[in-house]
């Protein structure tokens, strides 16, 4: 993004910054440094800015900053089984519970907090592979997908009305006991 806005303002302050005489005129100094700055190969454009940018591929890149794997064993599939089975409150959502990246998984997370439990998350935008693998499992196209106690319960509407209705203090009563008494001890 803050790539996309430098490239419009270098743009415009290019276009500003032309003289209005149609004779040969050397490139201002912003419009080289863009040049050379803006990657490893591809073909420059109307105004000089290369299309492709190779970060991976740049040769002064130290390797600590390098991207790398992480690849697990694991498949998405056994992923998803371990996180229902092993975590009594799991929800698969848009960004993370401190920091939600829609208003439906945010609604999902403050309805759950109201009980205390402790959530297990994972954000669902950080890899598709893991998205389409919910979906999947659970038969049910939208995010966030709550899943309580294993089994799996709804989106943030659901989650809303079964508080609305006290169902869901019936459901996560026990979860929240169990967490009490483990802070107390």
């Amino acid at each position: 993004m803050a790539r996309l806005v430098s490239t419009a303002l270098v743009r415009g302050l290019m276009r500003s910054s032309r003289p209005s005489s149609a004779a040969a005129v050397s490139q201002p100094a912003i419009q080289k440094f863009m040049n050379y700055s803006s990657g490893l190969g591809g073909a420059p454009n109307a105004i000089g800015d290369s299309t492709t940018t190779r970060v991976a591929a740049d040769p002064d890149t130290h390797q600590d900053f390098q991207p790398t794997s992480k690849s697990s064993e694991m498949s998405f599939d056994d992923i998803v089984a371990q996180d229902i089975k092993e975590h009594p409150v799991v929800i698969y959502m848009k960004g993370y519970p401190d920091a939600p990246r829609c208003g439906f998984s945010a609604l999902a997370v403050k309805v759950l907090q109201q009980y205390g439990v402790p959530i297990s998350a994972r954000d669902i935008l950080s890899d598709l592979k893991l998205k389409e693998t919910v979906k999947a499992y659970s038969n049910w196209p939208t995010f966030p997908q709550i899943f309580i106690k294993g089994e799996f319960v709804g989106g943030s509407d659901i989650i809303l009305s079964m508080h609305q209705k006290g169902e869901l203090k019936e459901l996560l009563g026990d979860i929240a006991q169990k967490g009490e008494q483990n802070d107390s001890s």
